[in-house]
């Protein structure tokens, strides 16, 4: 896709190249920097005040790197940024080197953007810089899907940079110039290289007042303008308060307090992650269908984002968490039908190939029955380390051992109270999962208790050779300090945490059924003499979690099921996000398939 013409990187695709052959670094100062004035915009902004660029094309994401610098330089502290951008046809790592190569001046930049650019996914990507005070979104999707998704009046500028208007006149189209026009907010800036006549009556007739100016070097014009109008500025929360201290509670937690809002945190149990998300090791799992429907595109999002988010908090040690690959095996009949349509498309092989089952036994390191998808940066982690590290900000204080009974609205807010103590706050996050059934405002959600067991098993010298984590209709990873885990039941209504020898031998007749050379490798297992952990996990008819308000100042991430250590951090960050009247980190129709409402719009649909 990306050749060299000249020194400079060229598209094939377009036939064009992807920035002044003269430098494309300063060509971007001129053309998007100074022609939307944003060092002096960055520089006037207040603490807790958000400002958000949207660009058409991110290319190599020299824009992003210019603009990421030039905000850590200018802006105050407290301040923070959005960057949306849509790229259609991402390059590969090995492309972004190359081109990064011509610009040493952005080496900081450009090795934190390497760093989240090998977790991309397709569709929408959220990852955060300079210690989450700027967050970048790309919509790995075309232009005409991507920017309806946008909110209404989110964006303060524009970068449009697609491929020459000649020869790419769809990323220029009155469609997307319209659609632009709507998710601006009063007052918003454009600037762009191009002084197309087309392009000019297009942005005048979207309602922007243009202006032809001094291009950059041996372009004689580009062309410039804005919206009318004061662009609203909103406030931040002064305080929160978060209910339930598991995955999605610290993951709510941290996404608040990056943004600088303090946080209480608040458990019953006298620990962080006592419940579901204390199990000894979880696996990081993104089971998904060709279909993509939005409970799939939600996973897809997710997986992209927790993989980034741990190599902030929890980076690979081998200790607290591994990055050994995960195998989903095409086992006869469902998962063989979807695994099937899976490998007809198209996907990076950075997030999933298709194996045979001779790649299969080599990737897991002992003999399977079955080929099926690989997923290279699948693996395991140690959840209440995950929990621990969110959690680790000056701006959180645990109040652990605390039982909340009562959530009740005050005039400034909300209370929390139970035996003993009172806490209030500006806004709440209920994270408690079906203990959220205890409050008045949860007591109507279909919230139901699913009860799992994980099987703690014994290695053997031959099991050691297990590298990856498998999964078929349970799951075993591979051993760690003379130990496997496997998993895991699922009994719905029971919220005991007794272990239960029954329940270890489901474990292991799953592993007998679906990976019989694993089931060889461990020997003979007394499910009488094995240990694990039970622990009670919160579902929803449909399984698509609930996320986002429930009503003002109130909101909630529960019902994450068995996916919590993949969704539970994009949540916090949608909740964050719309807490603080920032950019959402996914699309505006997965938003609505995973928030609260949708249940009084179906209990409105059934009447």
């Amino acid at each position: 896709m990306l050749h060299w013409k000249d020194g400079q990187p060229f598209s094939d695709r377009y036939g064009d190249v992807y920035f002044s052959t003269d430098s494309g670094v300063e060509e971007t100062r001129h053309v998007f920097l100074r022609g939307n004035r944003l060092a002096d915009r960055f520089a006037a902004l207040k603490v807790g005040e958000n400002f958000c660029i949207g660009e058409t094309g991110f290319g190599t994401g020299l824009n992003f790197l210019c603009a990421l610098q030039l905000f850590e330089q200018s802006a105050p502290p407290g301040a923070s940024l959005d960057f949306f951008s849509v790229e259609k046809f991402p390059l590969s790592d090995e492309e972004l080197r190359a081109a990064w190569a011509l610009w040493p001046e952005l080496n900081e930049q450009t090795k934190t953007l390497l760093a989240r650019w090998h977790r991309r996914v397709p569709g929408w990507n959220r990852w955060n810089f300079a210690g989450g005070r700027v967050r970048l979104t790309l919509a790995v999707a075309d232009v005409d899907e991507a920017l309806p998704q946008l909110p209404a009046g989110c964006v303060d500028a524009w970068f449009l940079d697609g491929f020459s208007p000649a020869r790419n006149p769809e990323m220029w189209s009155d469609a997307v110039l319209s659609n632009m026009a709507r998710a601006s907010c009063a007052g918003a800036t454009f600037a762009t290289y191009t002084s197309a006549g087309w392009v000019r009556r297009g942005l005048q007739q979207a309602g922007f007042a243009v202006e032809r100016v001094r291009g950059f070097g041996r372009k004689r014009e580009m062309l410039r303008g804005g919206l009318q109008g004061v662009k609203l500025v909103g406030t931040a929360p002064s305080s929160a308060l978060v209910i339930g201290a598991g995955l999605a509670g610290c993951a709510a937690a941290h996404a608040l307090a990056r943004r600088g809002i303090p946080v209480t945190l608040v458990d019953r149990a006298p620990i962080l992650a006592s419940a579901a998300s204390g199990n000894p090791r979880g696996i990081l799992h993104a089971r998904f269908g060709a279909g993509m429907v939005p409970l799939h595109r939600f996973v897809l999002a997710a997986y992209g984002h927790a993989l980034a988010l741990l190599d902030e908090v929890l980076p690979v040690d081998g200790v607290m968490r591994a990055e050994c690959g995960l195998l989903q095996l095409a086992t006869p009949g469902i998962e063989a039908q979807r695994i099937a349509k899976l490998a007809t498309l198209e996907w990076p092989p950075h997030l999933l190939q298709v194996v045979d089952m001779a790649k299969a036994s080599e990737l897991a390191g002992l003999p399977m029955a079955h080929g099926g998808l690989w997923f290279p940066a699948g693996g395991w982690v140690v959840p209440p380390q995950v929990c621990a590290r969110l959690v680790q900000h000056p701006l959180v204080t645990q109040r652990l051992g605390c039982e909340v009974t009562v959530l009740e609205r005050t005039a400034s807010g909300w209370r929390a109270s139970g035996e003993g103590f009172s806490i209030e706050a500006g806004q709440v996050v209920v994270c408690c999962g079906h203990q959220a059934r205890a409050m008045s405002q949860f007591s109507g959600f279909p919230l139901q208790a699913v009860r799992g067991q994980i099987s703690e098993l014994p290695s053997t010298a031959a099991s050691e050779a297990m590298r990856a984590v498998v999964c078929a209709e349970g799951y075993c990873a591979p051993a760690a300090a003379g130990r496997h885990v496997a998993g895991a039941t699922t009994t719905f209504d029971d919220e005991a945490v007794d272990v239960r020898e029954a329940d270890h031998e489901a474990n292991i007749l799953k592993l007998a059924a679906h990976m019989p050379g694993l089931n060889q490798a461990l020997g003979s297992l007394d499910a009488a003499r094995l240990t694990g952990r039970a622990g009670v996990r919160c579902s929803v008819p449909g399984a698509t979690p609930l996320v986002g308000e429930v009503e003002q100042g109130l909101y909630c991430s529960l019902a994450h099921g068995t996916r919590g250590l993949i969704t539970a951090g994009i949540a916090g960050e949608v909740i964050a996000a719309a807490m603080c009247g920032q950019l959402a980190p996914l699309p505006q129709n997965l938003l609505d398939a995973l928030s609260p409402k949708r249940l009084r719009r179906n209990a409105l649909d059934e009447e």
